[in-house]
Formats: C-alpha cells, sequence, structure tokens
C-alpha cells in the first residue's frame, strides 16, 4: 500500500490548472460503445478510475490511440460479444465505479447488458434503483443471475428500446446518464423528469448530439430525447474539474497563501465560488482564473437572523456533496463555527476522527452532521498518521496534513490517485512538500 509522506506547514505559491473532470470524463468515454465511429475526447484525465474504465473497454474490443497527454481516440467498431458476458468481465466492472455507465450504452446498441453492483469508494449505500427502473421502463427485462452476482438486462434478439416518459425517484447523475445514452438509440420518446442536470451531464448531452442524438432540454431538469438508428462519431473537450477547483482554493485558504488557478470554466462552477464565501474565503474572478489572496484570517458567515452557518450538499445548482470534505477541513482553521451536512452518503463523514486526533474542533452529531468549531489559524493541527478512506476524503486529509505542524503520513493514497492526477507533483511545484512512500 503506497502512503503521502508530508512536511507540513510550506506556503503555497504560483498557479496551478486543474485536470479535465473525471466524472465527465466517465460518462462521455462510455458513450463511445453507443457508435462504431471514430469519437475524439480531449482534456482526459489520466487517472486510476479513467485508466481503469479505458483498459475494460480495450477489453471488450474498442480500439483506443492516445494522440496525446490527455487526447484519445476510441472506435467500437467491433465489442467481443462473448466477453462482456464472461464472469471476468463483470467482476472487473464490480471494481469500477464508472463501469455502472456502460449498462445503457451495451443495452441500447446490443440488447443485452450485465448490471453488476457497483464498487468504489467505501462511503455507505450507492443505489442503482434509479439505473435500473429506468432500463425497465425502456423496455428491458431483468433478472439477477446468481452465479455471477449481477443483474441481467435484456431485450428480445431483434427489437430495440421502446420509449417512455418516466419521473426518476432520485436527481442521479450517474443514473440520468445511464438512462440518457439508452434512450438516444429506443424507438421513439423518452421524456425523462428530475433528471440530474450538472454540467457534466450538459456535456455528455452536447456530446451525443454531435453525434446525431435528438436531446431537447439540456441543462434543465427535463430531458425530452427522440430515439436514432444509428449514432456516428465526434470530438469533444472535457470540462475542467470543478472538485479540483474547489480542492486547490481549499488548499490555499488552509495554508493561509496566495494562489491563481487558471482556466477554471467559472460558469460551469456553480455555487462553488460562493459557498467558500461563506467561510470567509475571499476569491476574485479575473477572466477565466480563480485568484485566492492571502488571507490573516477567515470568518465564516451567520445566517442573517445569526444562527449558525450551514453547509449542504444538494442537487444542481447546489453544492456537490464531493467538496464538502474539503470545506469541512477549510472550517477547521476559520473563525466561528459551521454546520456541515452531508445528506447523499451515510459514511462520508467517518474521517472526521482524523481531524479530531490532528487537534481540529469537531462535533459529529450522526453520519450525516458534524459542527466545526474553528481554530482561526491561532491552533495549528498536529501531524497524524491516518488512512485515506475514499477520494474525496483522502484530498481533505491530504490539505490538513499539508498545513499542520510535523511531518504526517496518509496510506492508501490509490483512493487519492483515482481522482487526482500527478498530485504530489503538482502541488510541490507549488511549494509544498510532498513525497511518495
Amino acid at each position: 500500500m503506497s502512503s503521502f509522506v508530508i512536511e507540513g506547514g510550506y506556503k503555497l505559491s504560483g498557479s496551478i490548472r486543474p485536470q479535465g473532470a473525471k466524472n465527465e470524463a466517465l460518462e462521455v468515454i462510455c458513450a463511445v460503445l453507443l457508435t462504431k465511429e471514430e469519437v475524439v475526447i480531449s482534456n482526459i484525465p489520466e487517472i486510476l478510475d479513467v485508466r481503469n474504465l479505458i483498459l475494460l473497454l480495450e477489453g471488450m474490443g474498442v480500439e483506443v490511440h492516445r494522440i496525446d497527454k490527455g487526447k484519445y481516440s476510441f472506435r467500437a467498431a467491433d465489442i467481443d460479444a462473448s466477453y462482456v458476458e464472461s464472469p471476468e468481465f463483470v467482476r472487473k466492472c464490480a471494481a469500477l465505479r464508472g463501469s455502472v455507465m456502460i449498462t445503457g450504452p451495451l443495452l441500447a446498441r446490443f440488447g443485452h447488458a450485465y448490471f453488476p453492483k457497483p464498487g468504489g469508494d467505501k462511503i455507505g449505500r450507492r443505489r442503482v434503483d434509479t439505473h435500473i427502473t429506468g432500463m425497465l421502463n425502456l423496455g428491458a427485462s431483468l433478472h439477477y443471475d446468481e452465479k455471477k452476482k449481477a443483474y441481467y438486462l435484456h431485450i428480445p434478439a431483434g427489437t430495440r428500446l421502446k420509449g417512455d416518459y418516466m419521473l426518476l425517484d432520485e436527481a442521479s447523475v450517474t443514473g440520468t446518464a445511464n438512462i440518457l445514452m439508452a434512450a438516444v438509440l429506443a424507438e421513439g420518446r423518452t421524456v425523462i423528469y428530475n433528471a440530474a442536470c450538472e454540467p457534466y451531464i450538459q456535456q455528455l448531452s452536447r456530446m451525443l448530439v454531435k453525434m446525431g442524438a435528438k436531446i431537447e432540454g439540456i441543462g434543465s431538469n427535463l430531458l425530452t430525447v427522440t430515439g436514432v438508428e444509428a449514432l456516428g462519431g465526434a470530438e469533444h473537450t472535457i470540462l475542467p474539474d470543478m472538485i479540483e477547483v474547489g480542492s486547490f482554493i481549499g488548499m490555499a485558504a488552509m495554508n493561509m497563501s496566495s494562489l491563481t488557478i487558471k482556466d477554471v470554466s467559472y460558469s460551469n462552477l456553480g455555487i462553488i465560488p460562493e459557498a467558500f464565501r461563506r467561510l470567509g474565503v475571499n476569491l476574485e474572478q479575473r477572466g477565466d482564473d480563480i485568484f485566492v489572496p492571502e488571507q490573516d484570517s477567515y470568518e465564516i458567515e451567520s445566517f442573517l437572523d445569526g444562527s449558525i452557518m450551514t453547509i449542504a450538499d444538494a442537487p444542481w445548482p447546489g453544492l456537490t456533496p464531493d467538496l464538502l470534505s474539503v470545506m469541512l477541513v477549510v472550517a477547521t482553521q476559520c473563525r466561528g463555527s459551521v454546520l456541515i451536512h452531508q445528506k447523499m452518503f451515510e459514511s462520508r463523514l467517518f474521517f472526521v476522527d482524523h481531524l479530531i486526533d490532528m487537534g481540529a474542533q469537531i462535533i459529529l452529531c450522526d453520519p450525516h452532521r458534524a459542527v466545526v468549531i474553528g481554530h482561526d489559524h491561532k491552533f495549528r493541527l498536529k501531524a497524524n498518521n491516518m488512512l485515506s478512506p475514499d477520494i474525496r476524503a483522502g484530498i481533505a486529509l491530504l490539505i490538513a496534513a499539508m498545513s499542520a505542524g510535523g511531518t504526517s503520513v496518509i496510506g492508501n493514497i490509490e483512493q487519492i490517485d483515482r481522482g487526482y492526477e500527478d498530485i504530489d507533483l503538482r502541488l510541490n511545484a507549488l511549494g509544498a512538500h510532498i513525497s511518495r512512500g
């Protein structure tokens, strides 16, 4: 198990550019299965989860060529039908969270697909009901394969999925993506209400339209899809990763440093800048860059009636749950108190035990809520040895260790590498002291 060794207490300076968005990359790479023609995708983050998904597609028979760093061409002309039904393929899918979005394209194009229970972060239950119900609404049949420990979705040979109206039980991003990709090749009209409308879904929709799909309502929670018989090739560029942008803002604040974050696609950040401002972090938009100035103190706002500030995740355009771990760490050194409410996952706040061991003042109310009383940089966190339980907690612990007094060790950094490309090298270029152990 690899580790990061972090010597804390060094200020950061300079500029950094976010990688391509991990969540968007997983969606649009799965979408290449919808056509036999070439699809070229740029700004792909070369992180562990994405590399594993590309390897999975290559094993299926997709021709993949790395044109340049972050730029790949895909051609899914000849898919190995026997392999995608093999126990080995199902097992590999189960270990990779992003593989759930292979199901929609395979079902739409070939009429059958396995849907194993997804792996990924250990952050509590991750329901797949939305995905499966959506496929059933499009006319698929379902049974559970006990031997392969996976659901098997299929339609009769020689038929197509049928468009339908559906009201999703939750605005699931991956669920919306899966259903959308299946619907573009379905017969007739599909209406998806309570659809997720994150920038990732908007980007996927735009790529599908370039490929020949007919989608209305992009950017809203009501998508109308008119199915087509086949899709063609396209070129697509992935947005900057908003989670990296938020992580870099948090690093600057925790280390009382000035930092410029380049090419952030500011219009696609939603409420993220304002959420950090509520913690007292001053941000300046400079064109498409964000400048975080050095500050002596960060004061958490209160609500207008004087009650404690609450920062909670919500479906887009609300705050993404992927940044709550970072915001919680930042709050430990602000002036004032804040309630962090993680609504979506019931195990994502358990990493706060590590922060408490480092001297943070945190009351874990229940699996979803934690109250943070900030030190106002009057008391530095202490170094600690810890394990990264998931991607987002991992980067939050790294941010804490970078500001702490002494040398910290974070194990299980494969979780961090799943979501952040060469993060140690990129942060060291800003003045951090991080090595791999």
